[in-house]
């Protein structure tokens, strides 16, 4: 019998695919982001105006994966693709449900969206499958929406087209991923939303690739790891949120503990009337033959009041 890759309970609505209600749980009140603690702590996360730590965006991606796997199957795994705009931060014990558009015949994108039981939405975008896609919810929101940054104080230093050296990354079951991900996969998957034989190294031998796969939300993991060891000009120490995310697989599934190599390049830099955006595309490649396998694109907005000394330096700089 074919392995399931999920036992989530989904309710189809004819037009729509609706998930269950969960409460994603709070794993980087720990986490150390340039320097200092992250929005998800919740001194910090108060201080910058939020209620309470938040809880990372693409934790959000797993309550999608079982719609989506249920439309799409095995493909969703190899070719996949989520790009949402985050609109809503969630706050540990709140709870949240992922709803899907199902496709009309031969239609490979989707609309998505995930909303707050008192009906705030969380996120919307897109989801796909295949190699030749659609413009996306954050292509469309690249070239129509977003405001471009003409004044930069954080981000003075930084220009479009930058682009890192690549880096070597992999992702073992139970490795720490470091001061921005202070867990490993193993601490991750005793708490996932959506729980999958997939992901477990002992059951690799009864899934399509023989390999534990590496769940979509910790992609975005495996892509931020090194980071801060490749780090572009950004002006410190200031907080900074996810508020654009896209992950595709061009050539999935990434595997655990499979070695890879990533490279960044700035595409965007945008504006917002709290926050400077570094719009930043990751690549990673599967060596030996560098064939492209994944990419993500992260709007990461840098909150301005929170640089130290910002409206001086604004002040100094465009009077």
């Amino acid at each position: 019998m074919a392995l399931r890759a999920f036992d989530t309970a989904i309710v189809d609505n004819g037009e729509t695919l609706v998930g269950p209600w969960r409460a994603p749980q709070q794993m980087l009140a720990a986490q150390v982001y340039d320097g200092h603690v992250s929005i998800h702590d919740n001194a910090m996360a108060q201080k910058v105006g939020f209620r309470a730590a938040t809880i990372e965006g693409p934790t959000h991606f797993s309550q999608f994966d079982p719609l989506c796997e249920r439309l799409w199957g095995d493909a969703w795994f190899e070719t996949g693709c989520i790009s949402a705009h985050y609109r809503n931060a969630v706050f540990a014990g709140e709870d949240v449900q992922a709803v899907v558009l199902k496709p009309k015949a031969a239609q490979s994108q989707i609309d998505i969206r995930m909303t707050k039981r008192d009906g705030t939405e969380v996120l919307q975008g897109t989801a796909s499958v295949g190699r030749d896609q659609s413009a996306t919810a954050l292509d469309r929101r690249l070239r129509a929406e977003i405001k471009p940054l003409t004044d930069p104080v954080i981000l003075r230093d930084v220009k479009v087209g930058m682009k890192t050296p690549r880096q070597s990354a992999r992702m073992d079951f139970d490795q720490t991923m470091g001061e921005l991900y202070p867990f490993s996969l193993r601490d991750k998957l005793n708490v996932i939303t959506e729980p999958s034989p997939l992901y477990q190294p002992d059951r690799a031998a009864e899934n399509k690739w023989r390999r534990a796969i590496i769940p979509f939300e910790m992609l975005s993991v495996l892509f931020q790891y090194r980071s801060k060891d490749d780090r572009l000009p950004i002006k410190g120490p200031a907080v900074g949120l996810f508020a654009d995310q896209e992950i595709r697989l061009l050539d999935g599934p990434l595997f655990v503990g499979e070695s890879y190599e990533l490279e960044r390049e700035v595409v965007a830099i945008s504006a917002s009337r709290r926050t400077e955006s570094l719009w930043v595309r990751s690549s990673v490649f599967a060596p030996p033959t560098g064939r492209p396998v994944a990419t993500m694109l992260l709007n990461l907005a840098s909150i301005k009041d929170s640089l130290p000394g910002y409206a001086e330096t604004y002040a100094a700089l465009y009077g």
